[in-house]
């Protein structure tokens, strides 16, 4: 009897380590585990440009870990933000994009730094200009394009002869006028809505703001019409004489307001 329990203790116990054995033997094996910091950014910029860019980004971290404060390390950090940039995860981009701002205010590849940055932003802003539909425009945020005007215009100060300054500087002259033609946008807005003192407010904003921009000349009419209805004679008065001074042949004064041909914000 006794012997028979210790045959069936044995033999339990061998179905045990046998189980064991077997789960070992199936587990993943890490085919990096014996790869160069050097391999596995190879390996992640292949998997990158074949499109694989989770697959990427598992390698590039594996590779900060293996490889933490050397420049590849922080090479894979600038490529990772890209790559969140293109599986649609701004925000971790971002987020990884400020670790490394923080971490190395002295890296050579701050320039690309604050261009990623930039673009990111500025690319979620016309993502949001495209769903203008979905918001009441008086609510919408301006935060996305105003991040990225910073970012290039501290790319164009402190790098100015950057390979990507003259991109930024375009892409800043093209935020000032969206951003100038969503504050008349508003203002007109409010303005056909008989919001006259707040359609008044936008378009004296767009104009103290933006100096110079297309859109000036309409924020200018805006500002007649308005203090106009709200019988504000004296106020009327010098906005009308400031537009005609400066517009002389303002299509305003002599055909009014008029809907825009297109969406608001394509500017081209």
């Amino acid at each position: 009897m006794q012997r028979s329990k210790l045959s069936l203790l044995t033999h339990g116990f061998t179905a045990v380590l046998i189980t064991l054995l077997a789960a070992c033997s199936s587990a993943p094996v890490d085919k990096t585990a014996k790869m160069t910091p050097e391999e596995l950014y190879a390996d992640a910029k292949d998997e990158s440009n074949n499109g694989q860019y989770e697959k990427a980004i598992g390698l590039l971290d594996k590779l900060e870990v293996r490889a933490a404060g050397t420049p590849l390390a922080q090479q894979a950090q600038l490529d990772k933000a890209y790559l969140y940039y293109k599986t649609a995860e701004p925000a971790t981009a971002l987020a990884t994009l400020e670790r490394y701002i923080k971490l190395y205010p002295a890296s050579p590849a701050m320039d690309y730094a604050l261009y990623l940055k930039g673009v990111i932003n500025f690319n979620d802003d016309l993502g949001m200009f495209s769903s203008i539909t979905r918001q009441d425009l008086s609510e919408r945020d301006q935060k996305a394009s105003k991040d990225s005007y910073q970012a290039f215009q501290e790319l164009v100060n402190r790098f100015p002869n950057s390979r990507y300054a003259e991109d930024a500087r375009q892409r800043m002259n093209y935020i000032v006028i969206s951003l100038a033609r969503y504050e008349i946008h508003v203002a007109r807005y409010y303005y056909k809505r008989g919001a006259y003192l707040a359609a008044a407010n936008r378009a004296q904003q767009a104009i103290n703001d933006y100096r110079g921009v297309p859109v000036t000349e309409e924020a200018l009419y805006i500002l007649y019409k308005s203090y106009d209805a709200l019988g504000m004679a004296e106020l009327r008065d010098d906005a009308k004489r400031v537009l005609e001074e400066n517009y002389p042949n303002s299509t305003f004064l002599a055909n009014g307001l008029q809907e825009p041909k297109g969406p608001w914000w394509k500017l081209w």
